[in-house]
C-alpha cells in the first residue's frame, strides 16, 4: 500500500463525482457524520458509476467485485443536513483488481473533508476466483485514470 499524499486534496484531483444527500440518521452524537458512513458513501459513489455505466450487475451478473482493502483519512466535519459530494478516480487496474481513491467534499468547498481509498477485486459470481477485468470495464475504468500531483 503508498503512503497517502500530505495535505487535503482539491475537486481537481478527482475525474468524477457522485452527489449524496445526507441523512439524519448518519450524524453520531458529536453532530458530523460517523466514520463508518464514509465507506458507505465510497461504496455508494464506486458501485453507482459502474451500474450506472452498465458495468456491473450485482443481482445477475457473472462477475461481481469484491472490496478487499478500504482505508480513509479525515481532515474536516461534515453533516447532516450537508449534501456532498465523492469525489472518484482510478490510481491503479490491475489484471482482476481497481483501486479507486475517493474524496468526500461538502457542496461548494474545495478541499476535501475525507480522503480514502478502495480496492476491488472482480471475481466470478459463483466460484469467487479472481477473474479478468472485461475490456469494455477496462476501457471506461481507464477514462478514470489520473496523475495526481503533491
Amino acid at each position: 500500500m503508498s503512503e497517502p499524499k500530505a495535505g487535503r486534496g482539491k475537486r481537481a484531483d478527482y475525474v468524477r463525482f457522485t452527489p449524496v444527500a445526507t441523512r439524519w440518521m448518519d450524524n453520531d452524537v458529536y453532530g458530523h457524520l460517523n466514520n463508518v458512513v464514509y465507506y458507505s458513501l465510497f461504496d455508494t459513489a464506486v458501485n453507482a458509476t459502474l451500474i450506472g455505466e452498465g458495468l456491473l450487475d450485482p443481482a445477475a451478473g457473472s462477475m461481481i467485485a469484491l472490496v478487499v482493502e478500504t482505508g480513509c483519512r479525515y481532515h474536516a466535519s461534515v453533516g447532516f443536513p450537508q449534501p456532498v459530494e465523492v469525489g472518484l478516480r482510478v490510481a491503479k487496474l490491475g489484471t482482476s483488481s481497481i483501486r479507486y481513491e475517493l474524496g468526500v467534499f461538502a457542496e461548494s468547498e474545495e478541499l476535501a473533508a475525507a480522503e480514502g481509498f478502495f480496492v476491488h477485486v472482480c471475481v466470478d459470481a459463483e466460484t469467487r476466483r479472481p477473474v479478468p477485468l472485461p475490456p469494455a470495464k477496462r476501457a471506461f475504468l481507464e477514462t478514470l485514470q489520473t496523475t495526481v500531483t503533491a
